[in-house]
């Protein structure tokens, strides 16, 4: 058993220090470690807190956003209709401008038609009028050969030109 003396002695010792680094701790230690436990779980707790604030006002601008998106998308569709708009009136205006103007243009090239027509009518009259002088020359020259039957086709046109027209 005397090897159980010592070991006894020192088991003694050590519950002995145990018991003064115990109430050492429990005096000075224990309270300063307990402090700064709570200190940090307040800090969480304040973190937890400021996370669940951002969560919120992140969930909130997100909400924000997502109205922001769909004003735009309702003001873009707005904006695309009044172009569309804008386009079909420009396109019918143009349309109408150029129907104007092919009229115009066609109106110009009948009256250019018309005048080359009566100017080639004319022109027609002039040459069947010299060729009817042309031909009647010819005929008068074979008929009214000799001097009386000139003078008396003469005397038949002064005749019809002094009488008044009886039409």
């Amino acid at each position: 058993m005397s090897l159980l003396l010592p070991d006894s002695g020192l088991l003694f010792w050590m519950f002995l220090s145990f018991g003064i680094v115990f109430v050492i701790l429990a005096k000075y230690g224990f309270p300063v470690i307990i402090k700064m436990v709570e200190g940090r779980k307040t800090y969480i707790d304040q973190s937890l807190e400021v996370a669940r604030e951002a969560n919120a006002q992140l969930s909130k601008l997100k909400e924000e956003g997502e109205a922001l998106v769909a004003a735009a998308n309702k003001e873009q569709g707005r904006i695309l209709r009044e172009a569309m708009e804008e386009r079909d009136k420009i396109v019918h205006e143009a349309r109408k401008q150029a129907e104007i103007a092919a009229q115009k243009e066609l109106d110009a090239v009948k009256q250019q038609i018309q005048i080359e027509k009566d100017e080639a009518i004319r022109d027609i009259r002039r040459q069947v009028a010299v060729l009817s002088v042309d031909i009647a020359e010819k005929v008068l020259r074979k008929n009214l050969a000799d001097k009386e039957a000139q003078m008396g086709m003469i005397d038949r046109m002064l005749d019809e030109v002094l009488t008044p027209n009886k039409n």
